[in-house]
């Protein structure tokens, strides 16, 4: 497999990371979508990333996409009660991981949103920039009362998910890219969450730090 993405991206690193907790080989390009954005669109016209190539040639783009993908694959060579599985396949625990999985990627949106208004963009739009970070506080704010009533070392279950991995991307994205945000407004039990997890070998091996490139 192929996946095409800088891992600064907190959408490519969820794949990135995703594949190496499986155990999947797969060659990283990474290409950035101002840069390289001709050798993207050899591979997806949206010219998006994360884009995953699989080893038949199939191309997935949208980290959900991809994601859904690899777990299905999983699941299938090892079994739907496998417990490296990054979420089971039914039940209470799977819902309630992709409905905290759903808050933090749209936090993540809101993050990506913010960093191009306030570096990209030639024009401010102030009242848009306003909108998004009303909503992105108000979501981080949300995610450190779901995080800090869960006493256990995960977000969802009693091993690894998606929705720990995603957090942890989010925290980092935000502490390199919006720092004055975060220093802002006391997030602690979000910032334990993520020192816990950066340590992990798949998510140190997909860090990357955050850069602003046109």
């Amino acid at each position: 497999m192929i996946l095409i993405g800088q891992f600064d991206s907190p959408y490519v690193r969820r794949v990135g990371i995703a594949l190496r907790w499986y155990g999947y080989a797969f060659e990283h390009r990474p290409y950035g979508t101002f840069r390289d954005a001709e050798l993207i669109a050899k591979f997806n016209p949206l010219r998006k990333v994360p884009t995953l190539v699989l080893d038949d040639g199939t191309v997935l783009t949208e980290s959900f996409v991809c994601l859904e993908h690899i777990d299905e694959r999983a699941a299938t060579e090892h079994g739907e009660d496998w417990n490296r599985l990054l979420l089971p396949r039914r039940g209470a625990v799977r819902l309630d991981g992709l409905r905290l999985t759903g808050f933090i990627t749209g936090a993540m949106d809101k993050m990506v949103t913010l960093i191009y208004e306030r570096n990209v963009r030639d024009q401010r739009a102030d009242a848009w920039i306003e909108r998004c970070t009303q909503q992105l506080l108000d979501t981080l704010a949300y995610l450190e009362r779901e995080r800090a009533a869960r006493a256990g070392p995960y977000l969802v279950g009693s091993a690894l998910s998606h929705a720990d991995i995603a957090l942890s991307c989010a925290h980092t994205l935000a502490s390199e890219a919006l720092p004055d945000m975060l220093a802002a407004h006391a997030l602690p039990a979000l910032r334990a969450h993520a020192e816990r997890f950066e340590s992990l070998p798949e998510l140190a091996a997909t860090r990357q730090a955050f850069v602003i490139t046109r």
